[in-house]
């Protein structure tokens, strides 16, 4: 009986610790990752308080004043965290304290998606060069190694979304109404041809469940609908016409939103993706060119970066438009108020988290 009852003492302890543990992960901060491309910095917000929690200056990891760091995403339990430098050919690997381990080669590198299940990064190249390779890269999230630059049929690829569940990725064209996408395990593969107006995919989002995708057209000015329930060929089903420029998508956890800046009109759509309407349109202080979208682990507040290069946030009145700070806009989600203007480096482009 005494050793049984060490037993049940000890399973006991081990259970408490292991809850212990598991409370204390549960309790890291999550971490908002701006990237601003004119400054050569990443800004880090805590979500827990909404304020600037470091920032990592590349120049001091030695790279150049050019490196334009331009989209950031996370791991799901925020160990790690990659951000893409345009003017440096690199993606870079940190650990949650911002200290680098390690980098990928890929030439103009863009936006980035993950894989569910795999240890795998899809990297898409950037809008802003003048003639990108064809292909987008995969990367191990290990080792950083390029895996493969998997070859396209079409010029300026830029969209990039990976399915919450299988192996399926969906990457689209600024030049062409085209979408590939391809099963990285089974190769199986199709080119989906848009109809109508010429859009310039800027990126894409895919609802929790993995059977509507939506992407933004930057010239077209709408936001598509597409069924993935067969993964390999999207099937148009809709389109609502929105802002002008309508930027980077991101979906509410419980699939009923989509949240996305239209650069062009300084504003913010929230669309019911279950009526298929704009719910709402948000404009105010702060949204100046505004560009990357992520929400907050709980939902109850989305974050905005803005480019802010034609000084349309200019609280102080300077005349020195071209060294003026970019923002991040704190929005609460339930009101659709915004509640926090966050001044960053110059030009913040995309703002990448972890989603537990």
């Amino acid at each position: 009986m005494r050793i049984l009852s060490k037993i049940i003492v000890g399973a006991a302890l081990f259970l408490f610790g292991t809850a212990t543990l598991l409370a204390q992960v549960s309790q890291k901060p999550q971490y908002m990752y701006v990237c601003n491309q004119g400054s050569a910095t990443i800004t880090v917000i805590d979500t827990s308080t909404n304020e600037i929690a470091s920032t990592v200056d590349l120049k001091d990891l030695g790279f150049s004043a050019n490196a334009k760091p331009h989209h950031a995403v996370a791991e799901k339990d925020g160990s790690y965290w990659y951000v893409t430098l345009i003017g440096e050919n690199r993606v870079l690997k940190f650990d949650r304290n911002n200290k680098l381990l390690a980098s990928a080669e890929l030439e103009v590198p863009g936006l980035m998606a993950m894989h569910p299940s795999k240890d795998i990064l899809y990297v898409g190249r950037s809008m802003s060069a003048v003639n990108p390779p064809q292909s987008f890269g995969v990367v191990n999230r290990t080792d950083m190694e390029v895996m493969d630059e998997v070859g396209l049929f079409f010029t300026r690829p830029h969209a990039i979304a990976a399915a919450p569940e299988g192996d399926w990725m969906y990457i689209g064209s600024l030049s062409e109404n085209q979408i590939y996408t391809t099963n990285i395990d089974t190769e199986e593969s199709d080119l989906v041809n848009i109809p109508g107006l010429t859009h310039t995919f800027v990126n894409f989002a895919i609802t929790p469940d993995g059977k509507t995708m939506i992407a933004t057209g930057q010239v077209s000015g709408q936001l598509l609908f597409f069924d993935i329930t067969d993964p390999m060929t999207p099937k148009l089903t809709g389109n609502l016409s929105v802002g002008a420029q309508p930027w980077h998508p991101v979906i509410s956890a419980d699939g009923k939103y989509a949240y996305f800046a239209n650069k062009q009109d300084h504003s913010v759509s929230v669309v019911d993706l279950v009526k298929r309407e704009v719910a709402a349109t948000i404009k105010g202080e702060g949204l100046a060119q505004p560009h990357g979208a992520t929400l907050s682990d709980d939902g109850k507040y989305l974050y905005i970066s803005n480019n802010n290069l034609d000084g349309t946030y200019n609280p102080e009145g300077r005349d020195d438009i071209e060294n003026l700070p970019g923002t991040v806009v704190i929005i609460d989600t339930e009101t659709n108020q915004i509640i926090k203007v966050i001044e960053v480096g110059r030009y913040p482009s995309g703002i990448g988290t972890n989603i537990r």
